[in-house]
């Protein structure tokens, strides 16, 4: 059996406890986007880093207002939400120049959903072979970045403009 050392995970896998309460209610009223990932606020929504990331890149867009149903979202809340992932499209592009992405939204515990509770939207960059045997084989999702430095290069790109 092959091996694949990555010895910078354990710091990772260490520190990523699960918080206790709802993420995106506790971390934008922290006022720590840097520790907590979030790239954007906006008046209705934010942008936050996935921590337990898909791809590189992995970003969602979440209301402020902890709803949990899609359909109770209001319109402003909708409206923004996807205006938002636009913006987080454009970012990407001008930061990682993915070749793709998947946009979407996991409605309930039995969808994936992490946290249930309060509604989110995922924007993950996509690239031609992103998927490989590691996930199919070994269960073991590779990550070519650290979440900070992906944060940083999100972040400074999105404050010179929204990726545009």
């Amino acid at each position: 059996m092959e091996s694949l050392f990555a010895p910078w995970r354990m710091a990772y896998i260490k520190n990523a406890k699960k918080e206790p309460g709802c993420i995106f209610c506790l971390f934008p009223a922290e006022k720590d986007d840097k520790k907590r990932l979030i790239l954007a606020r906006g008046e209705k929504v934010f942008v936050i880093m996935n921590a337990f990331p898909y791809n590189p890149g992995h970003l969602m867009v979440a209301p402020y207002r902890h709803v949990g149903n899609y359909e109770e979202l209001d319109d402003e809340e909708l409206l923004e939400m996807h205006k938002m992932a636009s913006e987080c499209i454009k970012v990407l592009k001008k930061t990682m120049s993915p070749q793709g992405f998947n946009l979407g939204v996991n409605i309930g515990e039995i969808a994936g959903a992490g946290f249930a509770g309060h509604v989110h939207l995922h924007v993950v960059p996509r690239w031609a072979g992103d998927t490989n045997f590691m996930p199919v084989t070994a269960q073991v999702r590779v990550l070519p970045e650290a979440l900070e430095e992906t944060w940083a290069k999100l972040k400074e790109a999105w404050d010179e403009g929204n990726g545009s």
